[in-house]
């Protein structure tokens, strides 16, 4: 999607480890500008202006312009970012020149709305399994973003990438039976029968043993008995 926004750049003169470092303490991060069949400029842009097209709606489907000091400005896309693994702040970033006149391909997000018929009476569960489909369009027709209406879907039903309605120039390049969003019925739990009365344990062997030992020793007091009438 095509903006008005614009990020100044300067040129840098030097590459390097020192020099990307030296650009960071500045307050500035270091980038590239490259495609539509020109020489690759090395630059040096404002970390905070490159966060917030990131973040934005369109995400790296924004185009804006980037102002070379002393250069050219020209329409840009970011194709590539770098962080710090540590403390995640944005280290270094790759933006590729677009040519309005020129079609490109791009991924852009799918949302689904309504709630579907087979979830309302049916029962069924909605599962949303792609979220992103691929077209094919000119830079200024890219969209924001695609909704399909599922609250029409029943049980077995399913919306898939066919069903987006397509404006303008814009073709898909997703497969046609890519699944956006299905309702399927919900599994039902496994209904455990109740434990069954565990069966009586024999007693160990040395227990039976003791008890005849026991059993035993009962009779042996009337011999005693015996030798004391004695």
């Amino acid at each position: 999607m095509r903006t008005d926004t614009v990020v100044p750049a300067q040129i840098r003169d030097s590459r390097g480890k020192n020099e990307a470092r030296r650009t960071r303490r500045s307050g500035l991060i270091p980038g590239v500008v490259y495609g539509a069949f020109k020489d690759p400029v090395a630059v040096a842009v404002d970390p905070k202006a490159i966060n917030k097209i990131i973040r934005s709606k369109t995400g790296h489907n924004t185009i804006f312009n980037v102002e070379v000091q002393g250069g050219e400005t020209t329409p840009v896309m970011v194709v590539d970012e770098q962080y710090d693994p540590v403390r995640s702040n944005l280290l270094h970033v790759d933006l590729k020149r677009i040519d309005l006149t020129k079609r490109i391909r791009v991924a852009v997000p799918v949302t689904t709305s309504g709630e579907p018929a087979g979830v309302k009476t049916q029962g069924g569960l909605l599962e949303v399994i792609s979220r992103f489909v691929e077209i094919e369009t000119l830079p200024d027709e890219i969209p924001e973003g695609y909704v399909v209406d599922v609250s029409e879907l029943l049980i077995g039903q399913s919306k898939r990438a066919s069903d987006i309605a397509l404006s303008g120039s814009t073709k898909l390049t997703s497969s046609p039976d890519t699944v956006i969003a299905h309702v399927v019925g919900m599994r039902a739990e496994e209904v455990k029968p109740e434990a069954e009365a565990a069966p009586a344990v024999a007693e160990p062997e040395v227990v039976k043993k003791g008890k005849k030992e026991e059993e035993g020793a009962a009779p042996a007091a009337p011999e005693k008995e015996k030798g004391k009438k004695k």
